[in-house]
Order: C-alpha cells, then structure tokens, then sequence
C-alpha cells in the first residue's frame, strides 16, 4: 500500500533489517514470476490453438497484479517493509542496464535526451508555477509539484522537502498527485504511442521525458517494448542527473527569503542529491565498451537488469493505492493533472519532431 506519509522509520540492527525484508521481498519475486508465467501461458495455449491472441508483456501483469492487491485487500504489514525496496530494484536494474549500451550510445542518445530534458525542465517549472498560483495552492507545495514533474517525482519531492523545509502535508499532497499521474501514464502513453505508430527509440524518449516517476517511466517503455523500455530508462536518467541543481536552486530561493536554512557546502549539497546509482550505470557502459565483458556475462548482466526490473515492477503496483491517494484532496490533482498533460503534450511535439528530422 502507498504509505504517503514521510515518518521517519525505527532503527533496526542490521539482521533484523534484513528479516524484515525477507518476506516482502519475496512478494515482489513472486507476483513477477507470475506475471511472466501468465505471459508465457497465453503465448503457449495462442500457439497451441493457432490463436492470435494478444502479446500482454508480464510487465503489465507485475503492475496489474500488484495494483489489484493493494486497492483490494491491501499489503499487510509485513510485508511493507520489503516491499518498499522496489526503488533498489529500480536503481539496481539501471546499473546492469548499463551494459546494453555503448559510450558512444550513451554520448549520442544522451546529448538529444539533455537538450530535450532543458526544455522540459524548464517548462516544468515554469508551467507548475503558474498553475499552483492560479489554484491558490500553499507556496512550498507548488514548489514540490514543480520539482516533481520536472525531475524524477517522489525521489524528487522527498530529496526537496527537507532542503526547502516544506511540511509533511504538503509533501504528502505533491506524491499521492505525482504516483497518481504516473499509474495513468503507465496506460495511456502505449496507447497513444500505437496509434501513432512511433518507433521504438521515439517512444522511449517520450516515456523518459514524459513520465515523472523512475519506476513508472521504466514500465511505461517497457509495456511498449524492451527496447523502447531501454531508451526510456536512459532519458529518465539524463533527467535525474539534473536534481542536485533543482534543489539546490530551491533551496536557495527559500533561503533567501528566511523560510529554509541557508546552504554552506553547494559542492557537497549537490554530491548529495546526486544519484549514485548513475554513476554505476555509466561504469557498466565504460567496462563493455571496452571489451572487459564476454558474450556470456553480457547477457548475465542484462538478464540481471531484467529480473531487477521485474521487481520494480511489482512494486509499482503494490505501492500504489488509489484509496489513499483520494484522501488527499482536489486541487493537487487538478494542478498536477493539467500541467502534466501540458508537458505530455509538449514532450511529444519534440519527440516526433526530433524523429520526423533525424529519424529516431
């Protein structure tokens, strides 16, 4: 179940921890097993019966699995704890990722992913602050809607709140708005990518810049295809380099105007920020770029990425409760809602005008 709340978490000894984990972590393994045997069944008995049903990817599943537990019956409370490790999943999945890409692809796909990312930054930020204003939502929580939509949503909105020393309400209200968009995106964008008919490389851009969330950026690629799950996580990732600056940019803001502690050490705050996970995916691709790989521990690695992201997965569905989310209230929703559609809108002008020029 989504835990909106921002309660700081009891200190456990490390094997404790670790007990704690077991179980949850085990759900996670299992409704992805059962989401890809559920996919291989129907593939089957279509190929057994000359049927031409349709190819319902086990990512769907994972999520679809998980979502239904979480609105129905809810996560109990043992397994939350293990559960809430999708985000290492997630980070996890990234590193190996890093193996199925070359420096020069890396380089390339990245510098269009950058100047696309700085425009939608900017957009982002911009666009999020207008529209809180208009709404009349509390100053620091348009804040924490803009930095969401315009980085990497709640690891973003949590990173944010302690350096611009926003209250647990308002963090509360920008996540339920940012996880709620995200599970929307998951099914919305394949569709419209179909019936646009992108290619793969163009709609994993658009998922990468289009959706704010990590894990649900990943899915959203993923549910479209495997390649296209590829270049979304690398976009995504060009944007979540950028979070360091953001808060930092905000936190100077609110500093300057006595609602948030100044900032001593900028180079430190940003180290901070900055997702290490990133760091290990850059390594991945340097290391097979240069060869240090065989075949065979290339397609270890990738196939390691790929049981990664079959946990995250299940996880996106088993913290996302939509009975929690509506407690929340209207006007986040709404704001939230209409700026992202906005940055949808325009992610995907880029997008295809990016493709219609240089072919994706």
């Amino acid at each position: 179940m989504t835990d909106i709340s921002l309660r700081r978490p009891r200190r456990l000894d490390l094997p404790q921890r670790f007990l704690e984990l077991i179980p949850g972590i085990a759900l996670l393994a299992l409704i992805g097993y059962f989401g890809k045997l559920i996919e291989q069944t129907i593939a089957a008995y279509g190929k057994a019966h000359a049927l031409h049903l349709p190819n319902i990817e086990y990512v769907l599943w994972a999520i679809l699995i998980g979502l239904a537990i979480s609105n129905t019956v809810g996560v109990p409370r043992i397994f939350r704890a293990g559960v809430q490790t999708y985000e290492f999943w997630l980070k996890a999945g990234i590193v190996f990722l890093g193996v199925r890409f070359l420096v020069g692809d890396v380089l390339r796909l990245g510098g269009v992913s950058l100047a696309l990312v700085a425009i939608e930054l900017g957009v982002s930020i911009v666009l999020m602050t207008l529209l809180g204003r208009w709404f009349r939502l509390t100053p620091k929580l348009t804040s924490l809607l803009a930095i969401g939509s315009s980085i990497c949503g709640v690891s973003a909105i949590i990173a944010a709140k302690g350096a611009i020393e926003a209250e647990d309400e308002d963090a509360s209200y920008a996540i339920a708005a940012i996880l709620a968009l995200g599970a929307l995106a998951l099914f919305l964008f394949p569709l419209i990518g179909h019936a646009l008919g992108m290619g793969d490389h163009a709609f994993g851009l658009w998922a990468g810049l289009g959706v704010d969330n990590t894990a649900e950026a990943a899915a959203t690629g993923a549910l479209y295809s495997d390649a296209a799950g590829k270049y979304a996580v690398l976009a995504k990732t060009t944007r979540n380099a950028t979070i360091g600056f953001v808060v930092l940019g905000y936190a100077i803001y609110w500093a300057n105007r006595g609602r948030a502690q100044q900032i001593g050490n900028k180079a430190a705050f940003l180290w901070q920020k900055f997702p290490k996970f990133i760091l290990g995916f850059l390594l991945l691709s340097l290391l097979a770029t240069l060869g240090t790989f065989n075949k065979e521990q290339m397609t270890s690695l990738a196939n390691l990425s790929r049981w990664a992201f079959l946990l995250t997965f299940a996880g996106v569905g088993l913290m996302t409760d939509f009975r929690e989310m509506r407690k929340q209230g209207l006007r986040p929703f709404i704001v939230g809602a209409v700026g992202e559609v906005a940055i949808a809108v325009l992610t995907l002008g880029l997008v295809l005008g990016i493709d219609a020029a240089f072919v994706l």
